[in-house]
């Protein structure tokens, strides 16, 4: 088996140089792999913590950690590792990490280098971020090795009679902290029984978020203290629904901010021709009365926290893909939010929908229903931000379980 997944990463890595050609994500992929042993050189005479995230998701998982650390424990250099270009492209200037750069591919050689140039005093995965090569070169280095906020599910590798393999790659982990009694029984099966459920660190990220000056003047202009809703990270599919309501349902004292994930021109030119309402661009913004606008349209990245706190309710992207994009930060501010409904991947978002702080919808029909209701009804809408908002209050606290365990290591 080990034999076959070493073949397998080099077929990997032999057909992305050939698609990168034509594929620019994947050319990111690919070229910034060439300046990870070039960057991690400058770490080779300094006590170092690792972390590695998939991407951007798993990244606002590991941030508070990393924040914890540099204020308390600074002798330390941060590592942080992406896998993905859409994690790597938006955190590259981190300030609270000392080196930022891609995972190399795990291949026995890539990892055996990377390790031995490192030289981690401490290796913290995020999630579900579980690579063989690289994770035994951990373990016969005897690297303290963790996984924060972990998800197992049955369906894994591990689980599986012939996953032997991937299940020996876990004795490398000290510890495991999971966010729920499903994942330890899971790892209990497997005879590992150093778990702690612990929850999920991204609650203690967007709690924080409310300790910040969250004004926006230029959205408060726009909003006018008119009733607005705020749709965060749409695809197309999400836009499709949103069009169709404010083109044919809304009325003129509803406003609406969209903040699409695909921010090239083109895309957001087509979503604005779409849109027969008095519609301002975020890039075209100056010299504009806002408030004269109905819809806003937020063509730049790194804003939509703080917008979400000027919302009265939020829609939430990529949940008609099976993509959910974050629904931690609207909850945080107390307000209703809809979705779509491919959301069984993510946990809170299947606990919010089960307790009524987050409504699920798979069409038209149902979309403009529930937008209409919860504009409506101010008490129903009130209710339900209170419920997101006692969701994130509740679940508070990982972080420092985290860093409880981490003291005794540093």
């Amino acid at each position: 088996m080990n034999f076959l997944y070493s073949l397998a990463v080099f077929l990997v890595s032999m057909s992305l140089r050939i698609v990168a050609i034509f594929n620019k994500k994947i050319k990111l992929f690919v070229d910034g792999r060439k300046e990870t042993f070039h960057k991690i050189a400058d770490l080779k005479k300094d006590k170092t913590i690792w972390f590695h995230a998939a991407s951007l998701g798993e990244f606002e998982q590991a941030r508070p950690i990393i924040e914890d650390l540099k204020k308390n424990h600074n002798q330390y250099k941060i590592l942080v590792t992406f896998f993905s270009p859409s994690g790597y492209e938006v955190t590259k200037n981190y300030n609270f990490a000392d080196v930022i750069c891609y995972l190399p591919l795990d291949s026995k050689l890539n990892a055996r280098k990377f390790i031995e140039e490192v030289k981690p005093s401490i290796a913290i995965f995020i999630k579900y971020e579980f690579w063989p090569n690289l994770l035994n070169e951990l373990k016969k280095k005897e690297v303290s090795t963790i996984l924060v906020s972990g998800i197992l599910r049955e369906k894994q590798l591990f689980f599986k009679w012939y996953g032997g393999f991937m299940r020996k790659s876990l004795e490398a982990f000290d510890h495991f902290f999971v966010q729920n009694k499903e994942s330890k029984e899971l790892l209990k099966l497997i005879s590992f029984k150093n778990v702690t459920i612990a929850g999920d660190t991204r609650f203690d990220r967007v709690s924080e978020i409310l300790e910040q000056d969250n004004l926006l003047n230029f959205i408060s202009e726009f909003k006018n203290n008119q009733y607005t809703m705020v749709a965060g990270s749409t695809w197309k599919e999400d836009e499709e629904l949103l069009v169709q309501y404010i083109n044919n349902e809304a009325s003129e004292n509803e406003k609406f901010i969209i903040a699409p994930h695909n921010i090239k021109s083109e895309a957001i030119l087509e979503l604005q021709k779409s849109i027969n309402k008095k519609t301002v661009l975020y890039s075209a913004k100056e010299n504009k009365v806002l408030e004269e606008y109905q819809v806003f349209i937020i063509d730049t990245i790194g804003i939509l926290t703080k917008i979400y706190a000027s919302a009265d309710i939020a829609y939430v992207g990529g949940g008609l893909k099976t993509g959910l994009h974050n629904i931690l930060e609207p909850a945080t501010f107390g307000i209703p939010i809809l979705i779509g409904n491919k959301y069984n991947k993510f946990k809170e978002a299947v606990d919010l929908v089960n307790i009524g702080g987050c409504i699920s919808v798979k069409n038209q029909e149902e979309f403009t229903e529930n937008l209409i209701t919860l504009k409506n009804d101010e008490n129903y809408r009130k209710r339900t931000g209170i419920i997101n908002k006692r969701y994130i209050e509740d679940n508070l606290g990982a972080t420092k379980l985290i860093m409880n365990y981490l003291k005794d290591k540093i």
